[in-house]
């Protein structure tokens, strides 16, 4: 899809077959909307006495209005004026990129980002409208034969804006359209079955993305190589699977050296392709939403691709433990003890808090590359999702500097996170008799005594855990991945380039 900058000089001689204006609750139309409803002899005004009262994330399709060369205006409700933030216009941009997907157009033009709100500025708005604009055009129909909805057919979307701002605007939708590319990336394979989207499969895929883009160099190590580096806990969890673990190792190198001298960004992503449980298996319901445990590796593969696709001036590294945890003969038992890379020993109680074996391993691998910081991502805890729902993904870290940052940049996508506890008290929930420490705190605070268990393995830099257990995916009706939290880190590296 195609994003670029409309800078007609007269809003109602724009041609397209859609033109987005917002109007808010209470009938206060934004400077767009009045120049359409002036050139159309008031059409706005009338709709907006009668069927449109301009409700949030609510639209309304007007057609060949007189005086308006577009063929459609699409009037899409921006909610309480006052009320109005940076989350309401990325709702609002949705809304119109993905009427205009339903209609089955080739093209749109927005209005929207020229709307003012609080804590936003053109450039944001611009990337939430091409972010909106490729998430409007996904699709899954990989292992689909029949009933399939037709792929929509918009191909490009423009923002219209002044000429003084056309530049500020197109960096925005730049950056909103690698975003959109490496959040569909990680929706697709999240969304996967998992006989398809294997450990090695994710290989395969980094594999590709080093091939696409010339900055990226990357690494696959297989069981023998992981079996050097002495990873005993993110072997044993992968023990109890036929599929072989991989290990990816994803580099990215700017081309220019103004980044030269400064240490790299660390992402790890949790790759449990699938998780029965192992021994202390789940119960069968939902249990197919566990090929969504992958969701860290597929966040991390996302942004990688993104940051590729965007160039950014500073070096970013990738790193994948990928397996899955399944019962059998070979398989962790509770009671087992096992080694970490970090020579600290663990006592498995439950083969279900699998993630944290997977993790600490690789966040011991990190500290080879003398980061400025590493995050890890992870559908770690159903714990998290008792405590924030689906709307926040859980933040822990102790460095305060690391933790605002990665909240404002979530605040400025849409991407939203919340900080969590992690104080030291935790910790002695994770007392072994017969281990450096348990896998397993116990029920209270499950999701805190996770991170602290990470913690332990993160002495060597500053560090931040993302739970995404309730943010990756949605159940039910519209059960699919959601390729969060891709807009969260993507913005929080093109902050620190």
């Amino acid at each position: 899809m195609e994003f670029s900058t409309q800078t007609t000089a007269g809003l109602q001689q724009v041609r397209s077959a859609a033109l987005g204006v917002g109007v808010f609750a209470d009938g206060v139309l934004t400077p767009a909307a009045e120049v359409i409803d002036r050139a159309s002899e008031g059409a706005i005004s009338a709709v907006l006495k009668t069927e449109f009262k301009g409700k949030a994330n609510s639209h309304l399709v007007l057609r060949n209005l007189p005086g308006i060369k577009a063929e459609r205006v699409i009037v899409i409700g921006l909610g309480k004026q006052e009320t109005y933030r940076a989350a309401g216009h990325a709702a609002a941009e949705q809304t119109f990129a993905s009427v205009c997907a339903g209609l089955n157009v080739t093209e749109g033009v927005s209005t929207l980002a020229g709307v003012e709100c609080e804590q936003t500025t053109l450039r944001s708005r611009a990337r939430a409208m091409a972010l909106a604009g490729r998430r409007s055009t996904y699709r899954y129909d990989l292992t689909r034969t029949k009933d399939l909805e037709p792929a929509p057919r918009l191909k490009k979307l423009s923002l219209w804006v002044s000429r003084s701002n056309a530049a500020e605007a197109q960096v925005g939708l730049t950056e909103g359209s690698a975003i959109g590319n490496g959040v569909n990336l990680a929706r697709l394979l999240g969304d996967m079955p998992p006989n398809h989207c294997t450990p090695t499969y994710l290989g395969e895929t980094a594999k590709k993305l080093g091939k696409e883009f010339k900055s990226l160099k990357v690494e696959v190590l297989d069981r023998k190589k992981i079996e050097a580096e002495k990873m005993g806990s993110f072997l044993s969890v992968a023990r109890g699977s036929d599929e072989p673990p991989v290990f990816i190792v994803l580099r990215h190198t700017p081309k220019s050296g103004k980044a030269k001298g400064k240490a790299p960004l660390v992402l790890v992503g949790k790759g449990l392709t699938f998780d029965s449980g192992g021994i202390s298996i789940k119960p069968s319901a939902n249990m197919d939403e566990m090929k969504y445990d992958m969701g860290g590796a597929a966040s991390v593969l996302g942004t990688m691709r993104a940051v590729a696709e965007l160039e950014l001036d500073r070096e970013v590294i990738g790193l994948i433990a990928a397996c899955e945890n399944l019962p059998s003969g070979r398989a962790n038992k509770p009671g087992d003890v096992v080694t970490s890379m970090s020579g600290q020993t663990i006592e498995i109680l439950n083969t279900d808090a699998e993630g944290r074996l997977v993790l600490c391993d690789a966040l011991t691998y990190a500290e080879r590359f003398n980061p400025e910081a590493v995050i890890d991502i992870a559908t770690l805890t159903g714990a998290c999702v008792v405590a924030l729902g689906h709307i926040n993904s859980g933040l822990f870290s102790k460095d305060d500097e690391l933790a605002n940052e990665l909240l404002a940049a979530g605040q400025e996508t849409g991407d939203t996170a919340w900080r969590m506890p992690l104080d030291d008290a935790y910790q002695e929930q994770l007392r072994s008799n017969f281990a450096d420490m348990a896998n397993i705190g116990g029920m209270p605070a499950g999701s805190v005594t996770a991170a602290c268990f990470l913690s332990r393995f993160t002495t060597a830099y500053p560090w931040a855990h993302l739970d995404i257990a309730g943010t990756a995916w949605k159940s039910g009706k519209d059960k699919g991945a959601t390729g969060r939290p891709v807009p969260l880190l993507t913005q929080f590296l093109i902050a620190r380039s």
